[in-house]
């Protein structure tokens, strides 16, 4: 049997899916104060001093920090059924099915937030890893249990979920560079759609649009 890893967002997406569920599921009042604070993080971020990983984190805090979790998860519910799929990539839904028909397990390694990962990946029958928002009473902290689920972190959880030793092969299917300990792993690595043999191949081919090829 093989592991096929696949990322979500730009992946098995074709855009980002963090962003617009952040604008539809925070109240309007906090939202216009969650820009304006963030406003320093934005900067930092164009300027290379701030990680994305890091600009998330900032953002959740302010976003939800003691918000209702039964309505975010209810938005998330709504979202991953009205939204997420009008962003799915076909030919990567069909990669995904061509695995399972050889009988690999397929898992969905992602900083996406569980409150809508969750539901779409029910709805597709399939097991995911991903960034839990942290509940406390009812009321969402704003912090992420066990952190943001990139770069290095994905790893990790891999490791602590699946013993790779048991696959013949570890697949991972990735579009940045959050995903580049993950391509690491694997004995075959897509980027972008097109396989590479390793990282340092990344930035000689830009923005590839191949179509992971059945050979493997």
């Amino acid at each position: 049997m093989n592991l096929a890893l696949f990322d979500f967002d730009g992946t098995i997406s074709s855009s980002d899916t963090w962003t617009p569920f952040m604008r539809l599921a925070v109240r309007p009042s906090r939202l216009v104060v969650a820009r304006g604070l963030l406003l320093p993080v934005v900067i930092g971020y164009k300027l290379g001093v701030v990680s994305a990983s890091r600009g998330r984190q900032v953002a959740t805090r302010l976003a939800f920090q003691g918000a209702d979790a039964a309505r975010v998860r209810k938005c998330g519910v709504d979202y991953a059924r009205e939204v997420l799929p009008r962003t799915v990539e076909p030919r990567m839904l069909e990669r995904v099915a061509w695995h399972r028909s050889r009988g690999d397990e397929v898992v969905v390694v992602s900083a996406a937030l569980d409150v809508y990962l969750s539901p779409w990946c029910k709805t597709h029958g399939l097991t995911h890893i991903c960034t839990t928002l942290e509940e406390k009473q009812g009321r969402l902290t704003g912090k992420y249990v066990d952190g943001d689920c990139c770069g290095a972190e994905k790893v990790r959880r891999i490791r602590s979920g699946y013993d790779l030793s048991r696959y013949e092969r570890v697949y991972a299917y990735g579009d940045s560079a959050e995903d580049r300990e993950m391509l690491e792993l694997a004995h075959v690595k897509f980027y972008r759609g097109k396989e590479i043999s390793n990282w340092n191949e990344v930035t000689s081919f830009g923005h590839p649009s191949a179509v992971a090829s059945d050979r493997n």
